[in-house]
């Protein structure tokens, strides 16, 4: 009876509604099917006017395929509703995958006007979605008798039922209203953030025409220098807050005033300046708190840990505060061993923030008689692509293929397919130098992920890499700093995440976990960046061929924990920051920066540098995924060194470990607890003791 009476409610609701219909535009290839290999996006006939009335009429199309959920006369099943659910708005995803990514990889000024219009277009299709209470009452009625299901469909069903509830669906229509109003508002303010980041970014250059002012700058960042100064028709050397740009001046410059002055503009992006976050920050905290206690949550936090591996507040501030008990006071010793030997070099005074990197550059060198830059002739670019490719086969059977006939949005990017045992698993993108149109940092992303339809017919994931490694210039190829080679390989383990992906249903396969579980198979993949069986493939120098000599591999495991306990300390600085961020009373919070520096005291080794702000330009979590989840990078710290342990026990490339690890986590997806594909992978709970014993803090 109970199932008859919601079955004449959801007819009623139906019939108040009507489908809506877009004409669909005409010569629209982000309409159109795509008629290229493997149907990759035509990004060579996507033109920006192409985009709203793409997004229009895929809304339309995403709109009415809800409504022919809803307008089914039999009762709610897991198929009628949430199988249909999970595969309805495939165009509208195409389309988000393809506009979003490149607004981050290769932006304009016309693309954030678009994104200006999309973005709370967005939300207010998702609030109509999930607010919708014919949809929340069939999604319901399943939840409350699922019958029998698949581990994979149950995992489907929760996750579909908690998204409504925690959407708001169970709210009254004020609450609803208000829920709209917060999450709109956070969407566009979302979006300010990054982009006020990217132009103070883009706003600072230094053009440099003295050689002496660049005295202790190796030749290979140097002679990009010059390249970005004779691309805009100017003398000299021309250095920018690009990271590889940036880090160079940071790094290297003998020149102290240079250091201070690169230091301040990078560590005031966003700040007291015409692109200022603050008030951005402050609201976005105020509304992510009213969202979260309009929901009954305490706090924002509470909020999100509520669906992570972490749980609650109490478990990650527990996590973080055992890191620092056992780093702080190895960071300690660090800092006064580097003032010692910066004074005994002839340094005078205390060390600064910008003279960390100088002397600690030096310091490795001293102690180590080893430096990134005579690292950097081992790892060519092209040959530490075809390491990892080679390691990726080894492990997991995987094949890579060039194809240049696939289109790419830049000129830059280069296109791999993907197979195993002879299946096409998927299409890779890389795109590896920084450019004015790109964000900085390092990212792996999907134009379209993994999936099964109905009818059985699989899709392979268009998977991406974005990087902003230094280039190469007319007299030398693109050498990569070894951090940058783990930056490589970790991107490249979120990438084996999706390519290796086997389940049905899209919103669980790829990298669709629990934020604090994803970042595992990139941390975990890092580990090989020390393994002599793996430099001895690819690691040559690029200039006599020669492998990577004993002595020098030596130095790296020597030097792979110098300053660990510093760079624990570092992580815990924004893993602090973004907690009380999302646990503070915001009503209570006054002068933003006060509140920076009160969260990240604790973890303090150099003095405050006034003018100087983290949170303005924090786009992990105000432009991001990771508010209340920045910890998450510990956490996966805690569970890759516990996974990579058993490699090192059975062996690194022991192949009944790389098969357990395939099936077990990467091809599974969000399709089963985090915590569940852990366990059977491991054979127990994570435990911290590998990642103290390697981080040299144990």
């Amino acid at each position: 009876m109970k199932n008859n009476i919601l079955t004449i409610i959801i007819l009623l609701l139906t019939m108040t509604m009507s489908a809506q219909t877009v004409e669909k535009p005409k010569g629209n290839p982000l309409v159109e099917a795509w008629n290229t290999p493997f149907e990759t996006p035509p990004f060579e006939q996507i033109k920006e006017e192409h985009y709203l009335p793409a997004f229009n009429y895929a809304f339309s199309v995403a709109k009415n395929e809800l409504y022919r959920i809803k307008a089914v006369k039999t009762l709610p099943t897991f198929e009628n509703t949430i199988a249909a659910l999970d595969r309805s708005g495939k165009l509208l995803n195409d389309i988000s995958g393809i506009f979003f990514n490149l607004l981050e990889a290769n932006t304009s000024e016309g693309m954030q006007k678009i994104a200006e219009e999309v973005s709370p277009a967005l939300t207010a299709f998702y609030n109509d979605l999930y607010l919708d209470p014919a949809l929340f009452n069939r999604v319901k009625a399943v939840y409350e008798k699922p019958g029998e299901l698949t581990p994979e469909q149950t995992m489907l069903l929760e996750n579909t039922y908690k998204a409504f509830v925690r959407q708001g669906a169970n709210l009254d229509e004020a609450g609803k209203e208000k829920f709209r109003e917060y999450s709109q508002r956070l969407s566009s303010l979302s979006l300010a953030f990054g982009k006020n980041v990217l132009a103070a970014v883009n706003a600072y250059s230094k053009v440099i025409t003295d050689e002496k002012m660049l005295s202790g700058i190796p030749a290979s960042a140097l002679a990009v220098a010059r390249a970005k100064a004779e691309a805009k028709g100017q003398q000299g050397w021309l250095f920018d807050l690009s990271m590889p740009s940036c880090l160079a001046i940071l790094t290297y410059a003998d020149n102290r005033d240079l250091r201070h002055e690169f230091y301040m503009h990078y560590n005031t992006r966003a700040y007291n300046d015409q692109f200022d976050n603050q008030q951005i920050v402050k609201e976005m905290v105020l509304l992510r708190d009213s969202l979260a206690k309009l929901l009954g949550y305490d706090n924002y936090a509470a909020y999100v840990l509520e669906e992570r591996m972490a749980e609650n507040a109490d478990n990650v501030y527990k996590l973080e505060k055992k890191l620092l008990k056992h780093a702080y006071p190895v960071a300690k010793k660090e800092m006064a061993d580097l003032q010692a030997f910066a004074e005994s070099i002839g340094f005078q005074g205390q060390l600064q923030r910008w003279d960390f990197a100088y002397y600690s550059e030096k310091y490795k060198t001293s102690l180590f008689n080893v430096n990134d830059e005579m690292l950097k002739p081992y790892f060519q670019l092209e040959k530490v692509i075809d390491g990892v490719f080679g390691l990726a086969g080894d492990l997991f059977g995987l094949k890579f293929v060039p194809n240049d006939k696939i289109q790419v949005y830049h000129p830059d990017v280069k296109v791999y397919e993907v197979y195993r045992g002879g299946k096409f698993m998927a299409v890779l993108y890389l795109d590896f130098h920084p450019r004015d149109s790109k964000r900085g940092g390092a990212w792996m992303t999907t134009f379209r992920e993994q999936s099964v339809d109905a009818k059985g017919k699989e899709t392979r994931p268009l998977v991406s890499l974005v990087m902003n490694f230094t280039p190469s210039t007319a007299d030398m190829p693109s050498l990569l700093t070894f951090n940058e080679v783990r930056t490589f390989m970790h991107e490249f383990g979120h990438s084996l995440h999706a390519i290796l992906s086997q389940v049905t249903y899209q919103s669980l396969s790829c990298t669709s976990v629990v934020r604090d579980f994803v970042e595992l198979p990139s941390q975990l993949l890092e580990n090989w960046s020390t393994e002599r069986e793996f430099l001895n493939t690819f690691a040559f120098h690029y200039q006599t061929g020669e492998v990577i000599p004993d002595s020098l591999m030596q130095k790296i495991k020597e030097f792979e924990n110098f300053h660990s306990g510093y760079a624990c300390c570092r992580q815990l600085t924004f893993g602090f920051l973004d907690m009380m961020w999302h646990t503070c009373d915001p009503h209570k919070v006054g002068d933003l920066l006060a509140a920076e520096r009160k969260a990240i005291q604790k973890t303090e080794l150099l003095p405050p540098v006034e003018g100087t702000c983290i949170s303005t330009a924090f786009s992990h979590i105000f432009a991001g995924g990771y508010a209340a989840g920045y910890y998450g990078y510990k956490w996966a710290e805690v569970l890759d060194a516990d996974a990579f342990s058993l490699f090192q026990e059975k062996g690194v490339y022991n192949q009944t470990i790389a098969d357990s690890y395939v099936e077990n986590i990467l091809s599974k997806g969000g399709s089963e607890k985090a915590m569940t594909l852990f366990v059977r992978f491991r054979g127990r709970q994570p435990k911290i003791d590998a990642l103290l014993k390697r981080s040299g803090l144990k």
